[in-house]
């Protein structure tokens, strides 16, 4: 999260942190202007998901996952406004893609409509353009439905 927090300040945004209480972390880090610690994962996810425009997921571990999963299940269930989800490094997604591809998918667990929900990138540039775009492509649609 630090690279985030501290990529939007360089850029002249504002930085949210959303953070959880756990034993072995350290909290929020430096780079955050505006911080919430959350108790519940359920909770932090949820922050994490309803002002969401896309999603650019960084290598991590399980919490990453968990994060991932909970975020493509929403958008797939429409149970949360679809919004793109990148993941960003080819080595480090594409044994995930791959299982996902010829296992879950063709166990039939998964459809393609499924898969498309995710972007596979090395390219930083490529990952905000995904996520720009569809936001844009949001604010189109709600322009068309409540003209000024």
């Amino acid at each position: 999260m630090e690279a985030a927090n501290k990529g939007a300040l360089e850029a002249g945004g504002t930085s949210v942190g959303l953070g959880i209480e756990l034993p072995f972390e350290a909290g929020l880090n430096e780079h955050v202007d505006l911080g919430v610690n959350f108790r519940y994962f359920f909770a932090r996810k949820t922050m994490f998901v309803k002002y969401a425009c896309g999603f650019v997921v960084l290598p991590g571990g399980f919490g990453t996952l968990d994060e991932l999963f909970e975020a493509v299940t929403l958008v797939q269930t429409q149970k949360v406004t679809s919004f793109p989800i990148v993941l960003l490094g080819t080595d480090y997604w594409g044994g995930l893609l791959d299982w996902l591809t010829h296992t879950a998918a063709a166990a039939g667990t998964l459809g393609a409509v499924d898969l498309a929900l995710l972007t596979l990138t090395d390219d930083p540039e490529e990952a905000v353009r995904v996520v720009v775009e569809a936001d844009r492509a949001v604010a189109r649609r709600a322009a068309a439905r409540h003209p000024e």
